[in-house]
């Protein structure tokens, strides 16, 4: 592996020099970890021995390692970070970062020769996707299916990545510091329009002529079936969506295994709003404008009666989520990347901060728009937080009408706060038996009280005995031949 080409060891050394960083937190991933002290080698060789920076090698992020991992680099007291590896380029809160995307291997002339014979029969306008890592290789392809393709007057629309640095906001409620929201522009460009619709996603953008859609165009993606690609499926879910996987050299022009995603969100949508106690899980710590998200589910929950409860624990997973079982939904805040859990296999379903908006806002009704985003959630006007109606509700899953708990007053909310979580993992712990004396129900006055109810004591205890029970002497002697025991020969 060429060092200097797949971990841009000049550039990394300019952004470094350029800002006069001293101290500098390079994040590797799990599967570039063994190159890492070679790496640090190259670049101290690039930074000069006279100069005094510090370099620190960051692993085992605490949340998914396409994010920034901010509170590692913090601890080391860290100016700024060097990413390496797949990124979702989300903003930052405090620290600049420098992305290094990597070059993956692509064999140019039969993508060109795959891609020119589907385009030619399929006749749509094209904008094309891809993989941060096959952004090398971009304008190569771009030439070569020009060449490939004289004739033919198809539109071919190439994204671009936006900016390999990443700076933090000042101002957390915007979508992006360096990527732009969904919105207009207005520029000369080369497809002759002046002005259009630009659209970002993942850390690439791209722009459409005035009064085109992108359910107007096929979709082309170019990469590996990943988080990120699921990303473009669920966002752009009205698009006709073909796949180049570059490994295997194939167009996979069936994903409809991934569009079905959607409709097990939908049902856990129908779940969430029947929910009664919430946890808000924090899925990041670095991502500008988590906080801002937090505090508007922590409205939303409020104002349609339901308790919620804030969780940070890492990386979630069944074992982690099954210490709360009076949950009965857990919202996942976090990257668009990794937003999407697959919580079969949860005690609770986890959804994301916009299938909580439609699950808890009055009226809300899913149009087959989905945002993973939730940067873009807080800019949308989507996002009312408006209090529940008082009439009842039909829910699909319990097959008749409901009526919501409403929101309580503060003074109420404060007093009973403390109880709610207790009282409803009383119930989710309740024994089922036959004899209604087998279960012994007492009410906790206090949280503390009810998690010292709450664990597990052994096996049942005569308590209301008071006569003291025999002792018996055990065996002694060696574990070959304890006292008392027949040898061999005296056996036979």
């Amino acid at each position: 592996m060429d060092l200097e080409l797949n971990f841009e060891i000049s550039r990394t050394a300019e952004f470094i020099l350029s800002r006069n960083f001293t101290r500098v937190a390079l994040q590797f991933p799990d599967d570039l970890l063994k190159h890492s002290t070679k790496v640090v080698t190259c670049l101290r060789n690039k930074l000069g021995l006279g100069n005094k920076v510090g370099l620190f090698v960051m692993a085992d992020t605490t949340f998914g390692s396409c994010c920034v991992d901010e509170v590692g680099a913090s601890h080391i007291g860290a100016d700024c970070v060097i990413h390496y590896g797949h990124t979702c380029l989300s903003s930052t809160s405090t620290l600049p970062a420098f992305c290094v995307f990597g070059k993956a291997s692509i064999n140019i002339s039969c993508c060109v020769e795959k891609l020119s014979s589907y385009f030619g029969t399929n006749g749509k306008p094209i904008v094309v996707l891809y993989g941060l890592g096959y952004a090398h290789a971009i304008l190569q392809i771009k030439g070569a299916l020009v060449e490939a393709m004289p004739k033919t007057k198809l539109e071919l629309i190439f994204s671009d990545v936006m900016c390999s640095i990443i700076n933090p906001l000042e101002d957390h409620r915007k979508s992006d510091g360096l990527q732009e929201c969904l919105g207009t522009y207005s520029s000369g460009n080369s497809l002759g329009a002046a002005t259009g619709t630009r659209y970002s996603l993942g850390g690439l953008t791209w722009d459409l002529p005035e009064g085109q859609r992108m359910e107007d165009y096929l979709l082309l993606w170019i990469g590996p079936e990943n988080s990120a690609f699921s990303n473009v499926v669920l966002t752009f879910n009205g698009c006709e969506i073909v796949r180049y996987d570059a490994t295997e050299d194939q167009l996979v022009t069936d994903v409809s295994q991934q569009k079905r995603i959607l409709k097990r969100r939908y049902y856990l949508v129908e779940r969430a709003k029947d929910a009664n106690m919430v946890g808000i899980l924090v899925g990041t710590l670095g991502v500008a404008g988590y906080l801002h998200m937090i505090h508007q589910m922590k409205e939303l929950i409020r104002l349609a009666g339901k308790k919620a409860y804030t969780l940070v624990m890492g990386r979630p997973n069944p074992a982690k989520l099954a210490n709360f079982p009076e949950c009965d939904v857990f919202i996942y805040v976090s990257c668009a990347q990794t937003a999407l859990l697959d919580s079969k296999e949860f005690l609770a379903p986890v959804i994301t901060p916009f299938e909580a908006m439609l699950a808890f806002s009055s009226g809300s009704q899913w149009t087959g728009a989905y945002i993973l985003e939730f940067r873009d959630l807080i800019n949308s006007s989507q996002l009312e937080v408006r209090k529940r109606p008082e009439e009842a509700r039909f829910s699909f899953l319990k097959g008749g009408y409901v009526e919501d708990f409403e929101p309580r007053e503060n003074g109420d909310e404060d007093h009973e706060g403390t109880l709610a979580l207790a009282n409803a993992t009383e119930k989710a712990l309740q024994l089922r038996d036959r004899d209604p004396d087998s279960l012994v129900k007492g009410t906790a006055k206090s949280g503390a009280e009810f998690f010292v109810t709450r664990s597990y004591h052994g096996l049942e205890m005569h308590a209301n005995s008071s006569s003291p029970e025999p002792y018996l002497i055990g065996r002694s002697g060696k574990a070959s031949g304890y006292k008392g025991e027949k040898s061999e020969a005296e056996a036979l």
